[in-house]
């Protein structure tokens, strides 16, 4: 019997765990990154033969009070916790839905109510499925669709987009590793992974991580090619009447130069706009 995806999340994260970490002593060479499989289970309260079973896929039904123990044994903050019950099957891991996936109407009328804050709806792999005129305008020469996982490693006008772009391409990743214990019938997110993991060594590189970490508030730097560099405050939303998308919507700090500069952008994707309306 194979591993499972909770035995390769478990291998992935004892190896990023050092015993100094961990509080435990060390002596001599040691043969494996991080924590041995022995030292996770004794810490964690359980027999080392079911922790082997657990990461060689024998075990597939770990209790709440085993995955609290490990938990805290791999130091996993709360979305890796979260992601780790979503693996053993502890929490509700929604399945695939055949249906395309569709914005909700009136989500596009309120993005289109915000001529200073772009906003994007993303679907479950991190398909655009929408994005209002500022928020094209801000990725003016990137080309927002269709997929940003696949535009991050891609496209090599990412890298001139964001400014940290390394940085912002590990936390896209994280939150893609998030969807994956969310939505782990779906095949569009494994189609995703496959593409990447054939064409994009960075992608292989940070997605062996186990990072899982959906999107939330934070901040980008850009580089526009209008009006240069800013930076904005990025925060993300489950869009409830679609399960699985995401509405993201950013702003500046007031009065700064980086809000200035957001609402030049705004000016010329109303410009753009009202060219585009003429008959």
């Amino acid at each position: 019997m194979g591993t499972t995806a909770l035995g390769t999340y478990l291998r992935a994260r004892r190896a990023q765990v050092t015993p100094e970490h961990a509080g435990l002593p060390t002596y001599g060479a040691r043969r494996v990154p991080g924590l041995r499989r022995e030292e996770v289970a004794t810490s964690a309260g359980m027999s080392v033969d079911y922790y082997i079973r657990l990461e060689q896929g024998r075990e597939r039904n770990p209790s709440a009070q085993v995955l609290d123990a490990l938990s805290q044994v791999l130091q996993l903050d709360a979305d890796a916790r979260a992601h780790l019950y979503h693996l053993a099957g502890l929490t509700p891991a929604t399945t695939r839905i055949a249906v395309p996936e569709r914005v909700d109407p009136q989500l596009l009328r309120l993005m289109d109510m915000w001529p200073d804050n772009p906003a994007l709806v993303l679907g479950r792999a991190y398909d655009v499925l929408a994005g209002n005129s500022v928020a094209h305008a801000l990725f003016d020469g990137f080309d927002l669709g269709p997929n940003l996982m696949l535009k991050m490693f891609q496209d090599p006008a990412a890298r001139s987009l964001y400014l940290d772009w390394e940085w912002v391409a590990g936390h896209t990743v994280a939150g893609f590793r998030a969807l994956q214990g969310r939505w782990p019938q779906d095949p569009r997110l494994s189609a995703i992974v496959d593409e990447l993991t054939a064409t994009s060594p960075e992608f292989v590189a940070m997605w062996e991580r186990h990072e899982a970490r959906p999107k939330r508030l934070t901040t980008k730097r850009f580089h526009h090619p209008s009006v240069g560099d800013l930076t904005l405050q990025l925060q993300a939303f489950d869009v409830r009447s679609a399960p699985g998308q995401e509405l993201v919507v950013y702003h500046a700090e007031p009065g700064t130069s980086d809000a200035q500069a957001l609402a030049l952008i705004g000016t010329l994707a109303a410009t753009r706009k009202a060219e585009q309306a003429r008959p």
